[in-house]
């Protein structure tokens, strides 16, 4: 376990025979990683959230299967069967975000086509999904930078930066973007129970000196009625095809007020974060995480009169989102259209 100078971390780095994981539950307190040598230790990092963000979670799993590849490939003559099973064993790790299944479908695809050097054709896969994600957020960027010509002012949601992907970030990759052209005004939610709004985006702004004012996930509506906010800009966990959309729990609340207040909703995320196959937000699965992560220690005395409910995403319906921006174009106005016209796009 190490600690990185800020100026140059990564949610994470491949060294070759290792995967060094940022622990983003310490931050910004503490800038620590933890190196993982097999897929277990891969597992364990994205189910405790150490890891975090779709594409972030895609890229981790990915390189979990290399690391199942070298501990296995030169040690055992099943070892295919024993890959098989990390990869299954991965894709327990989080239900919702479909970058997952995306990427251990990627390696599990290159292991099939390649039978002289297995590990190199595992690496070489895990290490095109992480380089691509980047080109992907940074086209992104553009994109929907583009849509935000002339506007004042944006509220995000959660961590979409580089916390949560290869680098630069989906929604925060956008602002970024943005900034670069004309300074916006930027407000973060705080994004409970984590409080990733808190800890990461404002942390994350702050290292590119870009100025942010956060705001109580409550003040939304009110920060709304101000007229400050133009447009909400988030990510997504999963999108449907009919552009539904799940994404971090407060997302829909948003939506819905963003509607209210005639504030345009946008969302940001590759197309490996769409699942082709899922007609609506109806079917996607939502993560449901324990009760302590809400309730103090002291209600455990009171267990069965007092509860929580700690669903970890809510689905937004595509009438409520204004733009879908993908690396391969944008979608306005989803519910018209679904998103399709993406699939075959280049």
């Amino acid at each position: 376990m190490t600690e990185q100078n800020p100026l140059t971390v990564q949610a994470l780095q491949w060294t070759g025979t290792s995967l060094k994981v940022l622990d983003q539950r310490k931050l910004p307190e503490h800038i620590i990683y933890d190196e993982y040598t097999d897929a277990a230790g891969v597992t364990e990092a994205i189910a405790s959230m150490r890891v975090r963000g779709a594409p972030a979670i895609g890229i981790a799993a990915a390189y979990g299967v290399v690391l199942s590849v070298i501990e296995h490939y030169t040690s055992s003559s099943h070892w295919r069967q024993q890959v098989n099973a990390d990869v299954e064993m991965l894709a327990q790790s989080r239900p919702t975000a479909v970058n997952l299944f995306w990427a251990l479908a990627q390696m599990t695809d290159a292991l099939d086509h390649e039978h002289d050097n297995p590990v190199a054709a595992a690496q070489s896969c895990a290490e095109k999904i992480h380089a691509d994600d980047i080109v992907a957020n940074l086209a992104m960027g553009e994109l929907g930078a583009d849509l935000l010509r002339g506007v004042k002012g944006v509220l995000t949601h959660c961590n979409t930066g580089a916390l949560a992907t290869g680098g630069h970030g989906t929604a925060l990759g956008v602002i970024r973007s943005s900034y670069r052209r004309n300074p916006i005004n930027v407000y973060a939610g705080e994004t409970r129970p984590w409080l990733q709004g808190v800890r990461l985006t404002v942390w994350e702004l702050a290292q590119d000196n870009i100025p942010v004012t956060l705001i109580a996930d409550s003040a939304a509506a009110w920060l709304m009625k101000t007229g400050a906010v133009e447009w909400v800009i988030v990510g997504a966990d999963r999108i449907a095809a009919n552009g539904d959309t799940a994404n971090k729990i407060g997302t829909y609340s948003l939506a819905v007020l963003a509607k209210r207040h005639g504030v345009k909703v946008m969302v940001v995320a590759p197309t490996t974060t769409i699942d082709w196959n899922m007609a609506t937000g109806e079917h996607i699965e939502i993560e449901q995480r324990q009760q302590s992560e809400l309730l103090p220690e002291c209600y455990n005395q009171y267990q069965g009169v007092v509860s929580a409910w700690n669903p970890v995403f809510d689905v937004t319906p595509a009438e409520l989102i204004d733009a879908i921006v993908t690396e391969r174009g944008v979608v306005l106005n989803p519910a018209a259209h679904g998103v399709g016209g993406l699939k075959h796009a280049v």
